[in-house]
């Protein structure tokens, strides 16, 4: 099963502004819908990553990973 964000896009003059809604902080700009869509994209998948580096981090070695399905 896939995750699924959901993104809200606007044009801003001569900009395409996006935000993913359900993650903090991930938002960018683009001179194109198709640019900003992959921006997104991108940024998305880095912030995932790097919240999980984080959360093994912070839970140090002895940690387990539970899947959580919504």
């Amino acid at each position: 099963m896939a995750n699924q964000y959901t993104a809200v896009i606007k044009e801003d003059g001569n900009w395409w502004v996006g935000w993913v809604q359900e993650i903090p902080g991930v938002n960018c700009q683009e001179s194109s819908r198709g640019e900003l869509i992959v921006s997104l994209r991108e940024a998305l998948l880095e912030a995932l990553d790097l919240n999980r580096r984080e959360a093994q981090t912070a839970a140090d070695a002895d940690f387990t990973i539970e899947t959580l399905t919504l």
